[in-house]
């Protein structure tokens, strides 16, 4: 009964009214359990993926395999999360999240595919560490809809340059949030 509580008194980060399954731009960040720092290391400014992390770039290339409404665009494994960009198509066709609100099938939106994603990779790790039942990620996930060109090249860019940034993380439990990291974010929320 309290878990009902605290999670219908969670705020949505999600766009009131906007069809998830609708072609477009997607940035996602997916968190470990508690943070941990499972997936890789960071030595030298540089991603070392350790045998989790190689899963989850792994899982992560097969959504295009699965799913060929998808492309993926620049994504990175952290020590405690992950980033990426996704795109999905309509026709062939790239574009930008569009302000319709058409229905598409639940099984192409964005909860499906990261729900898929991080069943997979829970699934493999825990095998790999004989840990059944074990949680892997947080239960949520953070998805925002890129509208623009300028945008898209933004959190790409705060993609490429996370590892030279650990330091600076908002996700890292021992990172101090200076203003480039703080201004970032506050433009998605």
């Amino acid at each position: 009964m309290e878990d009902r509580n605290i999670k219908n008194n969670r705020k949505s980060l999600r766009l009131k009214n906007y069809n998830y399954s609708l072609p477009g731009a997607y940035f996602v960040t997916i968190c470990t359990y508690h943070k941990k720092g499972i997936l890789s290391d960071i030595i030298n400014n540089e991603i070392e993926l350790n045998q989790f992390g190689k899963i989850i770039e792994n899982e992560w290339m097969k959504t295009t395999q699965i799913r060929n409404n998808v492309e993926l665009d620049e994504y990175i494994i952290m020590p405690n999360h992950f980033h990426g960009i996704l795109f999905i198509k309509s026709r062939g066709v790239l574009q930008y999240a569009p302000t319709t609100n058409k229905f598409h099938s639940p099984s192409q939106n964005i909860e499906s595919i990261i729900r898929g994603f991080k069943s997979a990779t829970t699934k493999r790790i825990n095998q790999l560490r004989n840990m059944p039942e074990n949680p892997v990620w947080q239960r949520n996930y953070y998805e925002h809809v890129i509208r623009s060109e300028n945008e898209l090249n933004c959190i790409r860019e705060y993609i490429k340059n996370n590892p030279l940034r650990w330091q600076y993380d908002k996700e890292n439990p021992i990172g101090k949030p200076d203003k480039i990291e703080k201004d970032f974010w506050k433009n998605f929320v």
